[in-house]
């Protein structure tokens, strides 16, 4: 497959499906989906070997026939395959070591799980409040084998929620909160008058509307002793039932980069998400 300049190659991956984008900064259609492959029924973990195994036979379905030699790709990662949370330094921190350490006793705290299996990135502060991630060590592994084999190069591999909060942070309100609305899943950033406080993700249900984000925002909002905010702007594609006004009592949304990605399955959709390669 031939590269013009301003050319990459996106790869959205998600619990049930696979998806390849070539984009395109100035030439042609500004996406293209090149490939989509679906797991089978029953969502793996990918954390573990036998979940990174059948991935990686996805993904080699997925890039079966396609020639991505030579491109740069970037990698996003659905939020239910990933783990997000806020780490408190400890008092007197001081080193590195220091801040990472109460970042894996928090991840387990959360999580019940060893960090081993995870790898673990963040901004790290040894002052202030700061947001870390972890991603599957097996499934990075599925990706760098992968790239090895195929001759591709990896220059970016981002949770879902990470690539429209650096996008969208900027438009957002004066005490609004910020969601990252993906197929069944809702990662809800609150914020405060300092600035991001904890992110949730947060099953959706069948149906889901201005009653239910209202009862998921108050319930936080409780649980951090916050008060909830008036609005909440999510990005993503919203279900019709939010496209609707709020009645009284609800808590309104509005949509961020409406129309954008229309027409693209979900899968694609978190593939368009990802950064310019």
């Amino acid at each position: 497959m031939r590269r013009f300049p301003g050319q990459a190659l996106r790869l959205g991956i998600a619990a049930t499906a696979v998806s390849l984008l070539r984009t395109s900064r100035w030439r042609g259609d500004k996406v293209t989906v090149l490939a989509e492959y679906a797991l089978p029924e029953g969502e793996p973990d990918i954390a573990s070997s036998a979940g990174a195994t059948l991935l990686a036979q996805a993904l080699r379905t997925l890039l079966e026939g396609q020639d991505v030699a030579g491109w740069p790709v970037a990698v996003v990662l659905s939020d239910e395959l990933c783990r997000l949370w806020q780490v408190n330094p400890p008092p007197g921190a001081a080193r590195l070591a220091d801040i990472e350490a109460a970042a894996a006793l928090r991840f387990h705290a959360l999580y019940g799980e060893a960090p081993a299996a995870w790898a673990l990135s963040a901004d790290w502060d040894a002052k202030q409040p700061f947001q870390a991630a972890a991603l599957p060590r097996a499934l990075l592994a599925v990706l760098q084998a992968l790239a090895d084999d195929k001759g591709f190069h990896l220059v970016e591999i981002v949770p879902h929620f990470v690539t429209g909060w650096n996008r969208w942070q900027r438009a957002l309100r004066a005490g609004a909160w910020f969601g990252q609305w993906h197929d069944r899943l809702l990662t809800l950033a609150a914020i405060d008058e300092q600035g991001l406080r904890a992110i949730r993700a947060v099953p959706v249900p069948a149906g889901a509307d201005h009653y239910w984000l209202t009862q998921v925002v108050n319930r936080e909002a409780l649980l951090l002793g916050l008060q909830p905010p008036a609005l909440v702007q999510l990005a993503g594609a919203l279900p019709a039932a939010l496209a609707r006004p709020a009645q009284q009592g609800q808590i309104a949304c509005s949509q961020l980069g409406a129309g954008q990605a229309n027409g693209l399955s979900a899968t694609s959709q978190l593939a368009c998400a990802g950064s310019a390669a």
